[in-house]
C-alpha cells in the first residue's frame, strides 16, 4: 500500500537555495595537566570569522530595508557556511516569520478568512491544526515550543505595517509595548504540556489583545495556528487558501502565470529559468535576464516579495515587466497570464549520435512525470538511444509516488525507498517490479540542490548498482510531508509525516546521495527551455557523456574479443 499523503516538498523557488547544515570542528588544546582547558582559535578560522561578521552585517542591512524575501535567502546561504552559530539561526527564524507574515497578507483569501472569521471560529481552526499536528507529525511535539513561536509570532506581526493596517490596529507604540511586557511575563511562568493548554495560551492573549488594544481575537488565534506549525521544522508549515491551492497546481503540473522561476536578487527578480511555451518563453525571455520593473512600478522602491506578489494574477489579465538582459539593455515586455503546464522532463534529445548517448533534464516530480518519461524513453529508444543520462540537478522533489514510480520504470526488484514514521501507518517499503523495466545503461546527475523525491531516485539507483551517479553530494533532505486541508477554513498545513531511508538503509537526511563519480568544478546545468545544447559549458555533462563513450567503448570492444 502507498501513502497518498506522502507529499516531499512545496517547490517554492523564489526564496533561493535550499538551507542546509553540515558539521564544523572546534579544537580544544588540554593543558599538560588536564586540568585546565582553552579553545585553541587556527590562524585558518580568522577569515572565516570576519566572513561571519560580513554575512551578519548584509543581514542586518537587508532587514533595515525589510527585504525580507532576501534575507532569508541569505541567512539560509549563511547558515551553509557557519552551520554551528546560532545568532544565524535566529535571524533565518526571524526573517521566515517576516516572510511568512508578508505572504499571508498578501494573499486575499487568508485576509478575508481573519475579518470573517469569529474568536470561536479561529479557535476551531487552531485546535484542528493542533490536532493535526499530534496524528500525523513524525515525532512527538514540544508543546511549550508551538506556543512559544506562536507568541514570537504575534510580537513580530505587531511591528508589520501590512498587519497594523489590515486589522485596523491603532494603539500607540506604548500600549503595544505594555502588551508585550504582560504577555512576557504570563508566559514566564506558564508550562505549556499538551493541546489544551496551547490552546488556552492562544486565547489568553487573543483575549489581552483585543481588551488592549482593540485587536480582533481571530488576528492573533491565526498567528498562534501559523506558528505551532512552522515551528515544528523547516518544511512544516502553515498554508493559506492561496498557497493550498499553488501546492496542488504544483502537484498536478499546471499554474496560471508567466512560466518563469525566479530569485531575489540586489532589488530585482533573476530569471532562473522559463518554461517552453509559457507567455514568458513566447516573449522571448531568458535564464539570466532580470525583472527591473512590474507595471511601471521599479523594483528599487519596492521589496521583491511585493514585486513577485504584482506578476500574480488571474487568467487573461496583463501585466508589464522591465526586462534588464545580461549584456545592460533594458525592454518593456507586455505579457498576458495564462495557464501554463510544466513539463516534468526537458530537453530530452540524443547528445551523441555515434555512441547512442541520450539525455533528459527530470525537473520535478509531478502527477505527470510517469507519463512523461515513457514518452521520453520511447521516443529516444527510437533515436537509437543506447545509453541514457537523467539529470536531477536542482530538482527540489515533488510526489514522493512519482518518485518510486520513475525509479520504478529502471529497477526490477528490491527496494526503492523505505520510510519510518512515529504511527505505523506511515511506514512503507516501497518495491519495484520487474514489468516493464528499461535495461538501458543509466547515468544520473546531481548536485547540492538535488533534493527530497529525487534523491529517492538517485538514492535508489546508485544503491542498487544500477548506474552511475555523476556530480556533487546532493542537498540530503530525506523527510516526508503531508498536505492536509482543512475543515474549518480554506487552508491547510504541511507537516512532515516521516523519515525515508535508502534501499541499503542510510538515512538521507544531512547525509544525501555522494556521487560515484565526483565533478566538482560545474558551472550551471542544463536547461531544457533555453537553446543551449548539453555538455556546453557544463562540465558535469560532459563527463557523463565522456564516461557513457568510455563504457560503450569498453563494451563494443569486450564484445569483439
Amino acid at each position: 500500500m502507498r501513502n497518498p499523503y506522502a507529499f516531499m516538498r512545496a517547490n517554492v523557488r523564489l526564496i533561493g537555495s535550499l538551507p542546509m547544515a553540515f558539521v564544523v570542528t572546534l579544537a580544544i588544546v588540554l593543558s599538560p595537566t588536564g586540568l585546565t582547558a582553552q579553545v585553541a582559535i587556527p590562524a585558518a578560522a580568522l577569515p572565516d570569522e570576519a566572513a561571519f561578521k560580513q554575512a551578519l552585517e548584509r543581514g542586518h542591512e537587508l532587514e533595515s530595508q525589510r527585504r525580507w524575501g532576501e534575507a532569508l535567502a541569505h541567512y539560509e546561504d549563511a547558515l551553509k557556511d557557519h552551520p554551528e552559530r546560532h545568532d544565524i539561526q535566529d535571524r533565518l527564524t526571524r526573517a521566515r516569520i517576516h516572510y511568512d507574515l508578508g505572504r499571508r497578507y498578501d494573499d486575499d483569501t487568508f485576509t478575508a478568512s481573519v475579518g470573517r472569521l469569529s474568536e470561536r471560529d479561529a479557535l476551531e481552526l487552531y485546535t484542528e491544526i493542533l490536532r493535526k499536528i499530534e496524528s500525523h507529525y513524525f515525532q512527538k511535539p514540544d508543546w511549550q515550543q508551538l506556543a512559544a513561536r506562536g507568541v514570537k509570532n504575534v510580537n513580530i506581526a505587531l511591528t508589520e505595517a501590512s498587519f497594523l493596517r489590515k486589522n485596523g490596529l491603532l494603539a500607540s507604540k506604548e500600549a503595544i509595548d505594555t502588551f508585550r511586557d504582560e504577555v512576557r511575563r504570563r508566559m514566564a511562568v506558564t508550562e505549556v504540556r499538551n493541546q489544551q493548554q496551547a490552546n488556552e495560551v492562544a486565547i489568553n492573549v487573543a483575549r489581552l489583545a483585543d481588551s488592549k488594544l482593540g485587536l480582533r481575537p481571530s488576528a492573533i488565534i491565526l498567528e498562534f495556528a501559523s506558528g505551532a506549525a512552522c515551528a515544528l521544522d523547516q518544511y512544516s508549515c502553515f498554508l493559506t487558501g492561496g498557497q493550498l491551492d499553488d501546492v496542488f497546481s504544483q502537484i498536478e503540473g499546471s499554474f496560471v502565470g508567466l512560466g518563469i522561476e525566479l530569485k531575489a536578487v540586489e532589488n530585482s527578480l533573476a530569471i532562473i529559468s522559463v518554461i517552453p511555451g509559457s507567455p514568458a518563453a513566447v516573449a522571448g525571455l531568458r535564464a539570466g535576464d532580470r525583472i527591473v520593473g512590474v507595471d511601471g512600478v521599479s523594483t528599487t522602491n519596492i521589496s521583491t516579495d511585493e514585486a513577485a506578489n504584482l506578476l500574480k494574477g488571474q487568467e487573461g489579465s496583463s501585466v508589464e515587466i522591465g526586462i534588464a538582459d545580461g549584456q545592460g539593455g533594458l525592454r518593456r515586455v507586455q505579457l498576458v497570464r495564462r495557464r501554463v503546464e510544466v513539463p516534468s522532463i526537458e530537453g530530452a534529445r540524443i547528445v551523441d549520435a555515434d555512441h547512442g548517448v541520450a539525455y533528459m533534464r527530470l525537473g520535478s516530480f509531478q502527477k505527470t512525470t510517469s507519463r512523461d518519461l515513457d514518452a521520453a524513453l520511447w521516443e529516444l529508444h527510437r533515436q537509437g538511444m543506447q545509453s541514457l543520462i537523467v539529470d536531477v540537478r536542482g530538482n527540489p522533489g515533488g510526489l514522493l509516488t512519482a518518485a518510486v514510480d520513475a525509479s520504478d520504470k529502471f529497477l526490477s526488484s528490491g527496494n526503492i525507498v523505505v520510510t519510518r514514521g512515529r504511527n505505523s501507518h506511515e511506514d512503507f517499503d516501497y518495491r519495484a517490479h520487474s514489468v516493464g523495466t528499461w535495461r538501458v545503461p543509466l547515468i544520473v546527475l546531481i548536485d547540492g540542490d538535488t533534493a527530497s523525491a529525487s534523491e529517492i531516485f538517485a538514492g535508489a539507483i546508485r544503491d542498487h548498482h544500477r548506474g552511475t551517479v555523476v556530480g556533487q553530494r546532493s542537498y540530503g533532505k530525506g523527510s516526508v510531508q503531508g498536505i492536509f486541508s482543512l475543515v474549518t477554513s480554506k487552508a491547510g498545513v504541511r507537516l512532515t509525516t516521516a523519515k525515508f531511508y535508502s534501499p541499503s538503509g542510510h538515512a538521507i537526511s544531512n547525509r544525501g546521495v555522494y556521487p560515484d563519480l565526483a565533478v566538482t568544478t560545474a558551472k550551471k546545468p542544463v536547461d531544457g527551455g533555453q537553446n543551449e545544447l548539453p555538455g556546453e559549458n557544463d562540465e558535469v555533462l560532459d563527463a557523463a557523456v565522456q564516461f557513457a563513450r568510455t563504457r560503450l567503448s569498453g563494451q563494443m570492444q569486450a564484445a569483439a574479443r
